[in-house]
């Protein structure tokens, strides 16, 4: 028998130490990672009935893009009750918190939209929304019929769970109360002001605490407490479009007198229809064009000498934005011209297209089949715009749905977002608490890798 030397031996030995290492590190990485997840779970349980409160008191007192000054003191109050860093007045009405751990660490953003619709919710719930307010110089009805409301008491949950365990963990969480995510109630496209996000943005919101990883929960039709995504390309880019179509004045009775900007539009409006069927690359990008509002005429003998059009520009490609912008106005302007009368076009630019960044998706897979206990899907594209784009331009971002359909309803015929009939299966909002701060405890533990490198 072959006698090992003793440099032999001791090689041996630091193997054997090393290998013990690596079973001692895995083994307490794994308990950690159970013993977060336990907690997470207990805590998400022991504030659902609070976080229901909030939502219905949130979803009675609804507020405009940039007039959330109720709700914003309520954020504000509780993530200060929590000893949370809070800042205030970001992007007019926004809050911003920042919650430290035990020691340095990631930074992870978590957004919700705090902002209503001009919409009038009909009765029925016992904590249905009658409140109105001034939209642009018009009084209107106001309800919570995109599930914001749900949004800012899920974050508020969040916040609640991950302060209670601030000690465990490393790093930094910055909650990100947004303000006007469906546009300002009191800032118009095209005056060259920003609202929402990219307002946020401008006024420094990432200047001196930036995320390496952003996240945000929308509730939508779909299964209760089902989570879906997507990667790459997830919600549209969103463009706001103005035409005027102008012509000469006259008498209804006698056409050959006017040019008609009446008929005009019409014709224009008939070929917008092929800027998508004919020339848009839908092999790229589905996209869209949507006249939403037409405005013209005073009485029924008076032909007007103008009318207004107003619309959206919807799409998943920047290439396949820009060539539908370009082509609506071409269109626009050439039908226009043929009739003898000018279309004026403005194509605004709203929102980005929300890209959902691949690797940071991949990384976080295992940990949303957790908190949905495997109810997950991969979403469709839906066709609506989100500015949480903007975000996730500055860091990677992951964009999720929570459904939040009934059991016993179908989510494809369900009333969908912006419908005065739009319903929230509230045992779906613990799900997404439960997702939020299970991605950001695994962000920041290290369970998940940086998706930088």
């Amino acid at each position: 028998m072959k006698k090992t030397s003793f440099a032999e031996d001791v090689c041996f030995k630091m193997q054997a130490l090393v290998v013990a290492l690596l079973i001692l590190v895995t083994s307490t990485a794994g308990a950690q990672e159970a013993s977060l997840e336990a907690q997470i779970r207990e805590r998400s349980a022991a504030v659902e009935k609070q976080l229901i409160a909030w939502r219905r008191d949130i979803h009675q007192h609804p507020e405009l893009g940039d007039q959330e000054r109720r709700t914003s003191r309520l954020v504000a109050e509780h993530l200060k009750r929590l000893g949370v860093d809070v800042q205030t007045g970001v992007g007019r009405t926004g809050v911003v918190g920042i919650l430290k751990g035990a020691k340095p660490g990631p930074v992870v953003g978590l957004r919700a939209d705090m902002d209503a619709l001009p919409v009038t919710e009909p009765e029925g719930l016992p904590f249905a929304s009658k409140a109105t307010a001034v939209y642009h110089g018009k009084e209107v009805s106001v309800m919570h019929a995109c599930g914001h409301d749900a949004h800012t008491a899920m974050l508020m949950a969040t916040a609640e769970i991950l302060a209670g365990m601030k000690e465990q963990l490393p790093g930094t969480v910055m909650f990100i109360f947004q303000p006007a995510e469906e546009g300002s109630s009191v800032v118009m496209p095209g005056e060259g002001k920003s609202w929402g996000a990219k307002l946020m943005l401008e006024e420094g919101l990432f200047k001196n605490v930036k995320p390496d990883a952003v996240f945000a929960v929308h509730v939508m039709p779909g299964p209760s407490g089902e989570i879906s995504w997507r990667t790459g390309a997830t919600t549209a880019s969103g463009d706001m479009l103005q035409i005027s179509v102008h012509g000469r004045q006259g008498h209804g009775g006698m056409p050959w007198n006017t040019i008609d900007p009446i008929v005009t539009s019409a014709q224009v409006l008939t070929g917008l229809q092929t800027v998508v069927s004919r020339r848009a690359n839908l092999a790229l990008s589905p996209a869209v064009v949507t006249i939403g509002a037409i405005k013209g005429g005073t009485g029924p003998n008076v032909i007007p000498d103008r009318v207004d059009m107003s619309g959206t520009i919807r799409a998943y490609d920047e290439s396949v934005r820009e060539q539908v912008g370009q082509d609506v106005k071409l269109s626009a302007e050439n039908i226009a011209e043929s009739a003898g009368a000018k279309a004026e076009v403005s194509v605004i630019p709203i929102y980005a297209t929300t890209i959902n960044d691949a690797a940071l998706a991949a990384k976080m897979e295992p940990i949303i089949r957790k908190a949905a206990d495997g109810k997950v899907a991969v979403a469709r594209l839906i066709g609506a715009s989100e500015d949480f784009s903007y975000l996730a331009q500055e860091a990677p971002g992951l964009y999720l749905f929570l459904g939040v359909t009934p059991e016993d309803q179908d989510p494809l015929k369900v009333a969908p977002n912006h419908s005065p009939h739009f319903f929230v299966d509230e045992r779906a909002l613990v799900v997404g608490t439960r997702t939020m701060a299970l991605m950001t405890a695994a962000f920041l533990t290290g369970q998940v890798m940086d998706v930088a490198k």
